[in-house]
């Protein structure tokens, strides 16, 4: 239970003022540089309101880290929480997340790595997703991400 209080805080501070289209590319261009210079594979995309800001997969990707992308995203837009409080929250009720909300594998995974990308009195409007790592490793990636765009509109 502590992590789940651990998560929703994140949630609750990392909220921004806006994110307009050169913040989100800005944010993924220095996501993307971190893990080239981490020697990481992994994809990322950042979305808002359905369009897709920004997209990116290093060497070592596969295809298939767009479906997981997609499946993680799917489930922060449904819930409004990040993948992973998603699949903390329903493995502390000892529950199935597919059965839980009747949704297909096909197109929701509460697998770790998407974040809700949160605007100040506005609420959710997009995703950022990492693919590629671990679940808790996608998410600390992308909640970092967010962080440092917070600190930046913090400085303006």
């Amino acid at each position: 239970m502590e992590e789940l209080k651990v998560l929703l805080a994140e949630e609750e501070e990392l909220v921004l003022t806006s994110l307009t289209n050169t913040e989100a590319i800005g944010m993924g261009h220095e996501l993307i540089g971190r893990a080239m210079k981490e020697n990481l594979s992994i994809a990322v995309e950042i979305k808002r309101n359905g369009q897709r800001l920004y997209y990116a997969a290093l060497d070592g990707t596969a295809p298939d880290q767009e479906e997981w992308i997609r499946r993680k995203s799917n489930v922060v837009l449904r819930h409004g929480y990040s993948s992973l409080y998603m699949r903390r929250y329903n493995e502390s009720k000892h529950r199935s997340y597919h059965t839980m909300y009747a949704v297909s594998p096909a197109d929701y995974a509460d697998a770790g790595g998407s974040f809700p990308i949160r605007i100040e009195g506005v609420g959710v409007v997009g995703t950022i997703t990492v693919s590629g790592l671990s679940q808790e490793a996608d998410h600390r990636l992308a909640t970092e991400a967010l962080r440092l765009l917070k600190r930046q509109q913090l400085e303006q």
